[in-house]
């Protein structure tokens, strides 16, 4: 996962701040031009961090998913890590959290939907 700093935490600062949007609002948010969000948004979906919902097919509305926000939580982790998607998708996808992270790691997996004992009976 390659995210382009800043703009793509920006981005997903802003939906987690304002909610579902667009990115003529994102813009506006963000203060990157539209191309620029237009051009972010459909590489963030690919990633799993943000969904483009409906109720239109082609409408360009999007909000935040669980994965986003797990991303938004380890932002300052994205250039010490070798693989960002590894910590962002949890101790499934890597050899799980060091300690220092644990406190961060639990609030992730809350995040992400994960139930402690789920994760102990995976180990």
């Amino acid at each position: 996962m390659r995210l382009r700093r800043p703009t793509d935490f920006l981005i997903l600062e802003a939906l987690q701040a304002h909610g579902r949007n667009v990115a003529t609002n994102l813009a506006d948010h963000t203060g990157k031009s539209r191309k620029n969000i237009n051009s972010r948004l459909p590489v963030l979906a690919d990633y799993g961090l943000v969904d483009k919902i409906g109720p239109a097919t082609r409408s360009g509305l999007y909000e935040l998913t669980k994965k986003g926000k797990v991303a938004l939580m380890y932002q300052d982790k994205y250039d010490e890590v070798e693989d960002f998607g590894e910590l962002v998708e949890g101790p499934h996808a890597a050899d799980g959290p060091s300690a220092a992270d644990a406190g961060a790691g639990a609030e992730a997996a809350m995040v992400r939907g994960e139930n402690e004992d789920e994760l102990d009976d995976d180990e």
